[in-house]
């Protein structure tokens, strides 16, 4: 939960917009405030308005708009030098700070009129290495399926199906998750699910996704199911106190499947079994890279396309295959 008492009046106007207007997630409004409580206990300090004794204790509630509004482009340079130098920050995390900021100062510039001039409108990204994502071969894959199958507990159902939708649909943990029960349709055999930045969108199930999922719902607890903030009666996934399951239970039955299967636990996660249905449609299933983004729910083709990499071994198998190479 946000303390909003903490923030000043204008971090809090900026995260209304963002609810409101916006459209964003509860969980993108936690980041926004994490991000900004962090960006303006620095510049508490950056201005002399306190010591940094203890970064984490500094109070920023009382940054009056005065100081807001002397904010320049090289005070955020330095809050993004701090982030590097001091807090040893990847240029991902600096990357979603950076963000951050800009939609902030955006909006108190555009919108709510607070300063006059932007000083983050020509803020610039840091550069980011572009990594391959970590998957699971097929192999790997259908062991761990075997595995989830196979367990012998009164869960047993329930951890097939969720193992199942991770593999063949690509779908965040937060997403599957938030599935209820009526989010699918059997008949056309699809569901909805909510994805970041509450944009809703429809996956499409196979055989497999159906078929695990009725064996789940014939075994899914039907009486005494607990109503609460989180609207675990329509909730698809149950917990063992038969609220809806949370992200950190499911976290766990994925870690104990792999450790199962003789996976490496630091290597994949739940967000790894992302990765793999994504690669395994695009390399086993020649899907196009736009309808793999449709699927994946990504905003920018460009977030898609890491899942191209396997590209270069179909490459390098053509190059091999040229009746000129033993020449």
């Amino acid at each position: 939960m946000i303390d909003r008492s903490k923030n000043p009046d204008f971090v809090n106007s900026f995260l209304d917009y963002s609810i409101t207007i916006l459209n964003k997630s509860p969980n993108s409004i936690k980041e926004y405030n994490y991000d900004l409580m962090m960006f303006f206990r620095f510049m508490m300090i950056h201005f002399n308005l306190c010591s940094n004794d203890n970064f984490e204790d500094i109070e920023i509630k009382d940054f009056s708009i005065n100081y807001l509004k002397k904010i320049e482009l090289e005070d955020i340079h330095a809050f993004v030098s701090y982030l590097a130098i001091n807090n040893k920050s990847k240029a991902a995390t600096r990357a979603r700070k950076i963000s951050t900021i800009r939609v902030f100062f955006n909006y108190l510039a555009t919108k709510a009129k607070i300063i006059d001039v932007n000083p983050a409108q020509n803020l610039e990204t840091p550069k980011q290495d572009k990594r391959m994502p970590k998957y699971l071969s097929l192999d790997d894959s259908k062991k761990l399926l075997n595995i989830a199958a196979n367990e012998d507990n009164r869960n047993s159902k329930r951890d097939f199906a969720i193992t199942t939708l991770f593999l063949n649909c690509g779908m965040r943990l937060s997403e599957l998750v938030g599935i209820n029960l009526n989010d699918i349709d059997f008949s056309e055999e699809k569901m909805t699910v909510i994805g970041k930045g509450n944009k809703e969108r429809t996956i499409y199930l196979n055989k497999a996704c159906i078929n695990a999922i009725k064996d789940y719902i014939d075994v899914r607890p039907k009486q005494a199911i607990k109503l609460d903030n989180k609207n675990s009666k329509n909730a698809l996934f149950l917990s063992e106190r038969k609220e809806r399951i949370s992200n950190r239970t499911v976290q766990q039955i994925i870690t104990n499947e792999l450790k199962r299967a003789g996976l490496d636990t630091k290597k994949y996660s739940v967000h790894k079994l992302r990765h793999t249905a994504a690669t395994l449609m695009y390399q086993y299933g020649q899907v196009d890279i736009r309808a793999l983004q449709e699927l994946l729910g990504h905003e920018s083709i460009s977030t898609t396309e890491i899942y191209t990499h396997v590209a270069n071994d179909q490459v390098r198998n053509a190059v091999e295959a040229n009746p000129l190479a033993n020449l």
